[in-house]
């Protein structure tokens, strides 16, 4: 997606305007943006969206990247993010975002609208390695699964390789449960 086509408020329109445009038809509300209301919101508006809270060195990760692939219609409250280069990064956070300090793989990150975003498999990891912490993972989970229903399973093998991993065996139960649902 171009640029030009998305509109961040108080960027080359107020929000009022912006506000104005949406009722008047001609822009909708995405995430924190605005863009023309003809243009499919993919997951390269969506990106797009969340750019700005996307740092230089972190990807989108967890609830954030699964509205991102498609998962739901509405972005989540807080959006989080997980570094994404070995050296560690002062990252900027605020009440509405969420920064998590181990590092994502290259290999589990793809290029979305410009910004880095963890691919559905390792977003699918990340929900079930934090549903001990936060029950809301389930819901972003189940809907990943709709977009994606290979994403449980592959999800639940790489948990298994893995040693030592806080939440897994919550994470490994719903994940087969959701492994079952989807075949």
């Amino acid at each position: 997606m171009h640029p030009a086509f998305l509109y961040v408020p108080g960027d080359r329109l107020s929000l009022s305007e912006l506000s104005a445009a949406r009722i008047d038809g001609h822009v909708v509300e995405v995430g924190d943006a605005y863009v023309p209301a003809d243009l499919v919101e993919g997951p390269d508006v969506r990106a797009g969206a969340v750019a700005s809270l996307v740092q230089p060195g972190t990807a989108a990760s967890g609830p954030t990247a699964a509205w991102i692939h498609g998962a739901g219609d509405a972005p989540p409250a807080v959006h989080h993010v997980r570094r994404c280069v070995e050296r560690r990064i002062r990252a900027v956070t605020s009440s509405r975002l969420v920064f998590h300090d181990t590092v994502v793989p290259a290999s589990d990150v793809q290029l979305i609208g410009g910004i880095r975003v963890s691919d559905p498999v390792r977003t699918m990891l990340d929900l079930a390695t934090a549903l001990h912490r936060d029950p809301r993972m389930l819901t972003w989970m189940d809907r990943l699964a709709l977009v994606f229903p290979e994403t449980p399973n592959a999800a639940a093998e790489a948990l298994r390789a893995m040693s030592r991993v806080p939440g897994s065996r919550a994470g490994s139960a719903v994940l087969e449960r959701l492994a079952l649902r989807t075949r």
